[in-house]
């Protein structure tokens, strides 16, 4: 599959995909008993990952959306920029990070300052996609979906220069 000047190959399937939110969310479930978590969905790439999961959490929960910009190509620019915040109070919260993946954890880093210095009782991330090999700062990523190499991936939310969003499945670039 071609997108723009690139060419990909498919690496994870959507059922693949859809059976590990699943798995996931029984484990987020099952963490937050009796609890009220706020989901935080950080756009734009974890929309997709945020509908699936958020679907499968039988708990009393709410979902909010921030969006943070940090990618330019295919390579982390390691600026983080907040453009929209949210709207819900989220002190003495327990909250929930969703990202479609955790590349260098910079931005994910940054969002989890940032939720914890407003008041959060606890942030922790679930991320459907993490590249342990490039993360560059410490992070405890709680809930993740796949562990993968450090490979440019598209589809599922995830996009190269905007496209490629809309995908099923998820797709590697070809070697």
């Amino acid at each position: 599959m071609k997108i723009h000047d690139k060419e990909f190959v498919k690496y994870i399937t959507s059922d693949k995909i859809s059976e590990t939110l699943k798995k996931v969310a029984l484990q987020i479930n099952k963490d937050y008993k009796e609890k009220n978590p706020l989901f935080v969905s950080i756009l734009n790439g974890s929309f997709i990952v945020a509908a699936d999961l958020f679907r499968e959490i039988t708990l009393e929960s709410e979902i909010s959306f921030v969006k943070v910009a940090s990618y330019h190509d295919m390579e982390s620019s390691g600026d983080v920029k907040k453009l929209i915040g949210l709207n819900e109070p989220i002190f003495n919260r327990d909250v929930i990070l969703i990202e479609d993946i955790v590349d260098s954890g910079r931005t994910i880093k940054k969002m989890t300052e940032e939720f914890k210095e407003l008041g959060a009782k606890s942030v922790e991330v679930a991320a459907l996609l993490f590249k342990p090999e490039s993360l560059l700062v410490d992070l405890n990523v709680k809930y993740v979906g796949f562990e993968i190499p450090p490979l440019f991936v598209v589809g599922y939310g995830l996009d190269y220069n905007g496209l490629g969003r809309n995908l099923k499945d998820i797709y590697q670039l070809k070697p």
